[in-house]
């Protein structure tokens, strides 16, 4: 049975501005009140998913949120037509107005937590949506997420799909930025690495003092419950704290993994040797050779890891055993980041191939490759039973290229976030995309 991983983009939404929402994000918070261009973000992510489609990787595409969320502006006490709505959210709190119209749902990363099918307790494909509990203007994401997902992968009979866990900080759960999947084949059981910032009910593990630990073990544990994942063949392993306080707010910031790989910083974990020696033993056990390149403090720094996105980057199998790796421009403008990635490829060892890509609007509120995207391991038959509206081509380029062209606004300042119009532009867009994408009424809007 043929198995490969595909990938899933997050688009760029209609109201993608730089609010500086996201505490322990230092891209976020830098970039506070610059004008974005939500025109060009969504290109430049459309531009990404079908370089990668034409390079012959599997490449999917999962719609935006619908924003400002009315829904969650009335809940918070602000009346009358969605009109009134915004305008009294803009002129009593601005902040929450900005909180409830970040674009953040193009980081897909943070979409839900996926286990496929051969590591599964049913044989099937599990989807957690997370919750993201621990900032308000994500929290709200994971009810339109978890129908945009089963919108996607609707068949029963190959996928399964959860609720989010309890939306409280006890189990705030990320999704698959902090999560990785090794194995020797796709089709085979591997290896589930969870990684956590914090344990909520065990004040044995250390916590940073400076950010927020946004993932708990606890939630990492029911996650592997949920999934129905042998114990045998799940890691769990703690952030650096000190990692966290300088700007490592989630694990892929400072590492990446696919197949046997795993591509990381000497401050990664804690008890690092330990958890490289747990991983290497359980993927051994299902038949696989794990192979860890870690790069040295010396050589790339952890701040300079943050500022480069070395390691918010795609590891992508090229078939013939070798990995590509995609990373931000970013990372080839910071002298030593570019050193060290020539060096790497030059090794001779499993990664030995670097593709840039310009994803400034996204990078700019601290997202970069690895975010953009959700990575689903799947076989010839579940890719079959998969909407296939959302998957890249030539076709759905054209198309969605033309929509963010007609749709798009090229500039957004926190100032736009008042005008009322802006919310009708947004679901027009989406009226259209979920016909495009053939994912039936899944937002508010349509449900009303």
């Amino acid at each position: 049975m043929a198995a490969f991983e595909a990938n899933f983009d997050g688009l760029v939404g209609p109201t993608h501005n730089y609010a500086g929402l996201s505490f322990g994000n230092v891209a976020s918070t830098g970039n506070q009140n610059v004008v974005a261009s939500p025109k060009q973000a969504a290109l430049q992510g459309l531009a990404k998913m079908k370089a990668l489609h034409d390079a012959g990787f599997k490449q999917g595409v999962l719609a935006p949120h619908e924003r400002p969320s009315i829904p969650a502006l009335r809940q918070l006490g602000f009346s009358g037509s969605d009109a009134e709505v915004i305008a009294k959210a803009a002129k009593q709190a601005p902040a929450i107005l900005a909180a409830c119209s970040s674009a953040s749902t193009m980081w897909t990363a943070n979409a839900a937590t996926v286990s496929p099918s051969a590591d599964t307790f049913d044989g099937r494909v599990h989807f957690t949506p997370a919750n993201l509990n621990n900032k308000f203007h994500r929290s709200i994401e994971h009810p339109t997420t978890g129908r945009i997902l089963q919108a996607m992968f609707r068949d029963e009979r190959h996928f399964a799909h959860h609720p989010a866990l309890p939306a409280q900080m006890h189990f705030g759960d990320e999704g698959a930025a902090n999560h990785t999947r090794f194995c020797a084949e796709y089709d085979k059981p591997g290896v589930e690495f969870f990684v956590f910032g914090q344990a909520a009910f065990d004040s044995r593990y250390p916590k940073p003092q400076k950010f927020p630990a946004r993932q708990t073990l606890e939630a990492s544990q029911a996650i592997a419950r949920l999934h129905g994942l042998r114990d045998e063949l799940v890691v769990y392993a703690q952030q650096d704290p000190d990692t966290i306080d300088k700007g490592v707010f989630h694990n892929d910031v400072i590492s990446v993994g696919n197949g046997n790989v795993l591509f990381h910083h000497e401050k990664s974990f804690l008890d690092q040797a330990a958890v490289l020696s747990e991983l290497d033993r359980k993927l051994a056990a299902v038949g696989g050779k794990f192979v860890a390149i870690e790069v040295p403090e010396a050589e790339v720094t952890v701040e300079e890891a943050v500022k480069s996105y070395l390691f918010n980057s795609q590891l992508l199998s090229k078939g013939d055993g070798k990995l590509i790796i995609v990373v931000p421009e970013e990372s080839r403008n910071i002298e030593r980041v570019w050193a060290y990635l020539n060096k790497l490829i030059a090794s001779g060892g499993p990664i030995n191939e670097v593709k840039v890509f310009d994803l400034k609007q996204s990078m700019q509120n601290g997202g970069g490759p690895a975010c953009l995207r959700l990575r689903v391991a799947m076989s010839d038959a579940e890719l079959a039973a998969v909407n296939p509206a959302v998957l890249m081509n030539e076709a759905l380029y054209g198309t969605l290229t033309a929509w963010v062209n007609q749709h798009y606004r090229d500039r957004l300042s926190a100032a736009d976030l008042a005008d009322p119009q802006l919310l009708i532009e947004c679901r027009t867009a989406l009226d259209e995309l979920t016909q495009i994408l053939k994912l039936g009424s899944v937002y508010p809007f349509q449900l009303a």
